[in-house]
């Protein structure tokens, strides 16, 4: 559909950002990055998912100097808490509890880095849960996906299913990839 200037990597193992570059049906390899990802802890949740995909690009950017990278990173921002991955089951369990019956932001931020530029956005989405019984959770913590998910949910399975009773903003951005941003970016370095 469009023609790029570099080749195109993108920089994750997540296999939801690759399923949704998938659709765009433009060419890609996956070169995922080990840039460290531990923050300062006064870094607000909005600037996190920013500092971290560019981190991200940069270190592939080192192995691939050529090519047009993409990386993306994704924060669950609980009244100004950053929810992370979980780290084990008992925490998964705490995020999910806590997000039961709140309103919370996921800021999804990506960067684009080629030899010439580099482009960063972040898009924000408030979510909506109801209120999960106790049965609800665990039944998502044995059966689910928690553990590679900021704030132990993937908006796309079935807690998400259940528990978004309103979404104020991109569905794809708490997927983890503000598409309809990325669309418009990756049109203006395509060759016309």
């Amino acid at each position: 559909m469009i023609t790029l200037p570099h080749p195109f990597i993108l920089a994750s193992g997540s296999p939801r950002r690759k399923e949704l570059l998938s659709i765009f049906q433009i060419p890609f390899e996956i070169l995922v990055s080990d840039a460290d990802e531990s923050f300062d802890e006064s870094v607000l949740p909005i600037e996190l998912p920013a500092m971290l995909s560019e981190r991200k690009a940069r270190a592939v950017q080192e192995i691939r100097p050529d090519a047009l990278i993409l990386a993306a990173d994704t924060v669950v921002d609980l009244h100004g808490k950053i929810l992370n991955k979980p780290t084990d089951r008992q925490e998964a369990e705490s995020m999910l509890k806590s997000l039961s019956g709140q309103i919370h932001a996921v800021h999804t931020s990506y960067c684009l880095v080629t030899p010439e530029q580099k482009i960063i956005r972040t898009d924000t989405a408030k979510v909506h849960f109801r209120t999960l019984s106790d049965q609800e959770i665990q039944w998502y913590l044995n059966e689910g996906k928690p553990m590679d998910k900021a704030g132990a949910y993937g908006i796309q399975e079935w807690i998400g299913l259940i528990a978004v009773d309103k979404l104020d903003g991109s569905y794809f951005t708490v997927m983890g990839l503000p598409t309809h941003l990325l669309w418009q970016d990756l049109m203006a370095l395509a060759k016309k």
